[in-house]
């Protein structure tokens, strides 16, 4: 043995001699390459290489980067405890990122604050917020049905309208008071109240769709009534929307261009886009599955859709919700589409896109009494048209008061999306930073209020399907 020993240790020895000559003679050659570079001087460095993004520091991907890790654990922990209280977790991501903002981290730990949200970030957090938007209307749009306007009942259409008109009338009314309190700049009155009253309209279909499947409700007959209401709500908010940002769009360059070519978008994504889509969807599959390349088609025709709708003047998202909802809901392509951005968008992008509204939200900004009662009066008037009118229509139509005012209770839900229509509003300077301070307290105070006074109304009676009963008539045969 010991022959083999001396051996092993013969070729050890070798191998250290072998390394301590390869790395000794690599350090004597950078030496020597050393002593030769320290003669030159150095040349100038060409301008483009100096080019920076205006507002971005050198350092401004570590802010980044330690940016997102605190976001999505603050959203993480926050939505975690609101699911806890039977609360939306989106809402509690959505108070996570008004946490994270100037209004409380800001006031009382504004270095803190400073390090890890420095306004050199705010750019490229603004932008992967918008992506992450872009992402979800796409994913918003493949969950719209829109044929569901076409089979639903009069009673559920006559709901979903009443739904809209009401509170958009109590905005533009309410625009009357807030117009030359909480001026925005030179924006006209028509423009600020038009915007006003879509901002009372707006029912979070995606957030109410997972509070009746988190209640298990949605496969009963009243809580497919609802959901029902909410889409034709949705649809009709965002055309509505779209119509709006145009005018403004419009009215702000003088021109009537925008909403021409809004029209003209719209109509080819119907009447050209989908027919297309319907014929090539299915010859992408190979097999059971979709490969990387029908995927990347897909994600450059919701790119290229925003694009288009970015470059009319109605906002990026309206193009990529128009391409989902054109996509047929039951296809293999929508359904892999989703179940792959689906986790992205909702646990990296959009708590970015909460912790970017929550930078904008100062309530701070609201510093007078007046200023609150205003925010008050902001909240009563959302709630008592959106309520209101839904109540009002069901009851017409021969609901029970007890399910009326659950429907309308849950048609108040507005959570995520009431969120992108503020910040478009503030973008496109229609509403002042106090404005839409108070216009987000809105929409977290009525959102977090559905579930409790859901469970309120319905608290004797629940909807199951252990309980459900005929419905009136005329939602029970459509007419």
């Amino acid at each position: 043995m010991n022959w083999l020993r001396g051996g092993v240790n013969r070729k050890t020895g070798l191998w250290l001699l072998y390394y301590l000559a390869m790395t000794g003679g690599a350090a004597i050659l950078f030496l020597l390459i050393r002593q030769a570079g320290n003669r030159l001087t150095p040349g100038s460095i060409p301008s483009a290489a100096a080019v920076e993004i205006p507002g971005v520091q050198h350092n401004a991907l570590l802010h980044v980067l330690l940016a997102l890790i605190v976001i999505i654990v603050t959203a993480r922990l926050v939505g975690l405890v609101f699911r806890y209280l039977r609360q939306p977790q989106v809402m509690g991501e959505v108070l996570g990122g008004i946490i994270l903002g100037p209004s409380v981290l800001g006031h009382f730990f504004p270095d803190i604050a400073n390090y890890i949200l420095p306004q050199s970030a705010a750019p490229l957090l603004g932008i992967i917020a918008q992506l992450g938007v872009i992402l979800f209307m796409f994913l918003v749009g493949v969950e719209v049905d829109l044929k569901i306007v076409r089979r639903s009942g009069r009673s559920t259409a006559a709901i979903s309208h009443a739904s809209i008109l009401v509170p958009f009338l109590m905005g533009a009314v309410l625009a009357l008071v807030l117009y030359q309190r909480y001026p925005s700049g030179q924006v006209s009155f028509t423009s600020f109240a038009l915007f006003l009253g879509v901002s009372m309209s707006v029912t979070a279909f995606p957030v109410l769709a997972r509070i009746l499947t988190d209640l298990q409700m949605h496969r009963t007959s009243k809580g497919s009534m609802v959901l029902m209401c909410a889409a034709i709500n949705d649809v009709l908010a965002w055309c509505l929307l779209a119509v709006v940002v145009s005018i403004v769009q419009a009215d702000a360059g003088g021109a009537i261009i925008t909403p021409i070519l809004t029209v003209l978008f719209m109509g080819g994504i119907v009447l050209v886009v989908r027919p297309l889509a319907t014929k090539i969807v299915p010859r992408l599959k190979t097999g059971r599955s979709f490969g990387e390349g029908p995927l990347a088609l897909v994600i450059v025709a919701i790119l290229a859709s925003a694009l288009a709708t970015e470059y009319i003047g109605i906002h990026a998202i309206f193009g990529a919700f128009m391409l989902g909802a054109i996509l047929p809901r039951t296809s293999l392509i929508a359904q892999t589409m989703t179940m792959r951005l689906e986790d992205v968008v909702k646990i990296l992008l959009l708590p970015i896109f909460f912790a970017f509204t929550g930078m904008r939200t100062e309530l701070g900004l609201l510093s007078t009494p007046q200023d609150w009662m205003m925010c008050g009066l902001v909240i009563v008037v959302a709630t008592l048209g959106k309520f209101g009118g839904s109540f009002v229509a069901a009851k017409l139509l021969g609901h029970r008061t007890r399910d009326s005012a659950a429907l309308g209770v849950l048609m108040n839900t507005r959570g995520l999306v009431e969120l992108i229509v503020l910040n478009i509003g503030l973008d496109l300077g229609v509403i002042s930073p106090t404005l839409f301070t108070m216009l987000v307290i809105m929409a977290v105070v009525t959102t977090f209020a559905t579930t409790p006074l859901f469970h309120l109304i319905t608290r004797k009676k629940p909807w199951t399907v252990e309980n459900e009963e005929v419905l009136a008539p005329a939602v029970a045969h459509g007419s």
